[in-house]
């Protein structure tokens, strides 16, 4: 919720920290990165299924 109110953010990866700006991922891309998401982490699914809402997937972009 904070990313959907505020979506640029700075986060720190291996190569040191970057500025994105995130939106929510939907649809066909949503589908694609749980998909993803599920081959990584085979409790992914029942890990959903006890939030009472849809478990937000966002999206970072780099900002330039």
């Amino acid at each position: 919720m904070n990313l959907q109110a505020h979506p640029k953010a700075r986060v720190q990866l291996a190569d040191g920290k970057r500025q994105v700006v995130a939106h929510a991922a939907t649809g066909a891309e949503r589908d694609r990165l749980w998909a993803r998401w599920r081959s990584l982490d085979k409790d992914l699914d029942g890990y959903a299924r006890r939030r009472p809402t849809e478990t937000a997937v966002e999206v970072f972009e780099p900002v330039t």
